[in-house]
């Protein structure tokens, strides 16, 4: 399991779950967290709405209930934030709040990831590379919050916490280049083990 890196970076205010200077476009769709359920992980996923679409209009648009695509109506959705394909980052749930991202899931046989994570999305899909400004914009971001939840264990892809199901954030994704740059690794064990 990764270690987190400890960087000193500006951090979260304490309890808010709001990271200053981001773009904040609340969604509705989340909820408290568990009593005692504190954030231990972090799950990183690709999205594009419609499918080929990187505009971060789309998903703000899903993650408002008012989804570009008929068959998405009714789906309640969300993530915590989306780096955009120039490294732009915009929030749409508090840390300290549940967000809707990882669905059926489970980390080292602990179920219920939305629980105890939080969930970057990254406009991107399985076909392509991500851009190099994601992977920068994805290591500030993960040392800010590294900083503000020094419980975080783990950064892995929705692949990982619901294998068989889900693909993203896809082979495409450079997790080597991700771990050398936050200073931690994955241990290549499986989701349950």
């Amino acid at each position: 399991m990764p270690a987190a890196p400890r960087r000193r970076v500006s951090p979260l205010p304490a309890g808010r779950g709001w990271l200053p200077g981001v773009l904040r476009v609340p969604s509705p769709n989340c909820d408290a967290r568990p009593a005692g359920c504190g954030v231990e992980l972090v799950v990183l996923h690709g999205i594009a709405v419609p499918p080929g679409d990187f505009d971060p209009a789309g998903v703000a648009a899903l993650f408002a209930n008012r989804p570009p695509l008929p068959a998405l109506r009714g789906l309640r959705v969300s993530a915590h934030f989306l780096i955009d394909r120039a490294g732009g980052v915009v929030q749409f749930v508090s840390c300290a709040r549940r967000a809707w991202h990882a669905g059926e899931s489970s980390w080292r046989r602990r179920p219920a990831c939305n629980d105890y994570s939080l969930g970057i999305e990254l406009s991107g899909s399985d076909r392509r590379p991500y851009a190099p400004a994601q992977y920068r914009a994805l290591g500030r971001l993960l040392d800010r919050l590294t900083a503000a939840y020094p419980s975080i264990r783990a950064v892995v892809g929705h692949c990982h916490v619901a294998p068989g199901r889900k693909t993203d954030p896809g082979p495409r994704f450079d997790w080597d280049a991700l771990y050398a740059r936050i200073g931690a690794g994955y241990d290549g064990r499986p989701a349950d083990a």
